[in-house]
């Protein structure tokens, strides 16, 4: 390893390539392979939930019921036939990171600390789309085109899924302001 002023002239990436290469490159081809699989898994069920109906083939025809069908069997397939996979290899990768000798791994510092940002705000779309099925299914629009619907039976749904939220979330925090103003002003 060179060093110029105190600097690194070689990474520890590259020094960890070149010593692991056989292994970096079969983790490379498996993560190439693995979102192939998925990518062919999807569309081999795309193609057998509509021959077997579990979908109608319009999409002005599906319904909620026909749409959460689709997302969850999707989910089970991808996991059970790439998913299992993945973990296995996953294991497998960290089983061989373990191997390491801590000479070795002290030796690389491949993982830097980096800033603590977060990209949060996923839960809160996967929230909506589960309430808004809850409200369909109660409503009895389960099993009614999607396409029969109109722009103010969606709308309304959504502004009162967002009342709902706000009467849920909005009385424990109004109470736990109360509290702590309370708590705050006792305090001589």
């Amino acid at each position: 390893m060179t060093e110029t002023a105190g600097l690194d002239v070689d990474s520890d990436w590259k020094r960890f390539m070149r010593k692991h290469w056989r292994t970096v490159a079969t983790f490379v081809v498996a993560g190439i392979l693995a979102v192939a699989s998925a990518i062919y898994v999807f569309l081999w069920f795309v193609g057998n939930a509509q021959s077997t109906g579990l979908v109608p083939r319009t999409l002005g025809l599906w319904t909620m019921g026909n749409l959460v069908s689709f997302i969850l069997d999707a989910i089970f397939w991808e996991l059970l036939l790439v998913g299992i996979p993945v973990v296995v290899a996953v294991v497998g990768g960290w089983l061989l990171w373990k191997r390491l000798s801590d000479e070795e791994m002290k030796g690389y510092r491949l993982f830097r600390k980096r800033s603590r940002t977060t990209r949060g705000g996923g839960g809160v779309s996967l929230f909506f789309f589960i309430t808004f099925a809850i409200k369909v299914y109660l409503d009895g629009n389960w099993n009614v085109p999607i396409s029969t619907w109109t722009l103010d039976y969606v709308v309304g749904s959504m502004v009162l899924i967002l009342e709902w939220t706000l009467i849920i979330l909005g009385i424990p925090a109004a109470i736990a302001v109360v509290w702590w103003t309370r708590h705050v002003m006792k305090k001589p």
